[in-house]
């Protein structure tokens, strides 16, 4: 993932657990992990918490809430957490706590409502912060569309495969009410995202947030704007510089080329 570039500190958390910055994203990734704990010590918590349509009948509208807890000990869920902090920081960095809290309240939003909707054609349920995570990965690349992954793949690639391959797996198991949910709730995130300043350059998205009365709102985007810029501008360069390594060796550098590609490895480090 060479053309990563990492968010300074952020100075935008809610407060601070020793050394542990507590951002909208750790608060989410902790709950997640707390859920998965109390899952270990007892295991039937799992069905008490996850959601289904059906449950909100026999008068257990909790399960409206603590879906996104309901998960088991594996290393999938564990990873599913990682993800989800890495790449969620990410936006967090771009539109501050506030507006990422609200994201992430829409999208659990999203998933309930999608879930809900679709029950018409069959039963359908959610549990855990797979499709959380899920829908943060793909507001990342959908932000950062030109970004690599391994092996120089750019982050747009990467997301039309994953985004197919669930597709695909989902017709091929002829489950049409989760592939619904799947469709449905990434629409409506989507929107909210977008709403929330993030996918800005997607015009054709509505939902765009409109907030003139505030200069200093106004100044704060136009500054994450030109430093997503310039970040990205340097993000390729050394992609330039490297791919010419790879092709060409070290010695195909000229000095003046390894001394800015020194100077902008420096420059993503700080």
């Amino acid at each position: 993932m060479s053309s990563y570039f990492h968010p300074s500190g952020a100075g935008d958390s809610w407060g601070r657990i020793g050394r542990i910055e507590i951002t909208s994203t750790v608060a989410v990734v902790a709950l997640g992990a707390l859920g998965i704990l109390a899952s270990v010590v007892w295991p039937p918590l799992h069905q008490i918490l996850a959601y289904a349509p059906d449950a909100l009948l026999r008068g257990q509208a909790w399960r409206v809430i603590t879906w996104p807890l309901a998960d088991s000990i594996s290393l999938w869920s564990v990873l599913n957490l990682v993800l989800l902090w890495y790449f969620g920081r990410y936006l967090e960095h771009d539109i501050g706590r506030n507006a990422m809290a609200w994201l992430y309240a829409g999208i659990w939003g999203s998933l309930t409502l999608a879930t809900t909707a679709v029950r018409v054609l069959g039963p359908t349920a959610i549990a855990g912060m797979q499709l959380v995570e899920f829908a943060v990965l793909l507001l990342w690349i959908a932000q950062y569309p030109s970004m690599r992954f391994l092996f120089n793949i750019p982050a747009w690639a990467f997301g039309a495969f994953i985004l197919g391959l669930n597709v695909l797996s989902l017709l091929a198991a002829r489950d049409m009410t989760s592939l619904l949910v799947l469709l449905l709730s990434l629409t409506l995130v989507a929107v909210f995202a977008r709403s929330q300043g993030l996918l800005s350059q997607y015009a054709w998205i509505p939902g765009s947030r409109r907030d003139s009365s505030s200069p200093r709102k106004s100044r704060r985007s136009k500054n994450v704007q030109r430093q997503q810029q310039r970040q990205r501008s340097a993000a390729e360069r050394i992609d330039e510089l490297l791919d010419k390594i790879n092709a060409e060796g070290i010695h195909s550098l000229t000095k003046k080329e390894r001394a800015e590609l020194n100077k902008l490895r420096q420059q993503r480090r700080s």
